[in-house]
């Protein structure tokens, strides 16, 4: 039964490597870093976009972090576009969006 699963993994593997890769263009990109914040936005063709802020807090201190907030979003292989907002930094990465599960803080 072992063996029969891993032909039928091995094939499948094989077969998504081997569909063809659309065609994804950036259509635009636009950063700024510096060393105590930095900023980026970038939107694809297949409607993939992204953004971020950050900026380091603490500095020069033991307690120093850089907090990060923004989004993303992208088109499922389902044709829903989702989109993802969050932040990130001392309590970790915090994700939020319709279709992920609310977790009561």
């Amino acid at each position: 039964l072992n063996m029969k699963f891993l032909i039928v993994f091995v094939a499948l593997f094989a077969v998504v490597l081997a569909a063809p890769a659309p065609d994804v263009e950036i259509v635009r990109s636009d950063s700024d870093v510096g060393p105590e914040n930095f900023n980026y936005a970038f939107e694809t063709s297949d409607g993939t976009k992204a953004e971020a802020q950050g900026e380091l807090h603490n500095q020069g201190t033991e307690n120093e972090a850089i907090e990060v907030r923004g989004s993303y979003q992208f088109v499922g292989p389902d044709g829903v576009t989702y989109l993802v907002t969050y932040t990130a930094g001392e309590n970790g990465f915090q994700p939020e969006g319709a279709h992920l599960p609310k977790v009561d803080a």
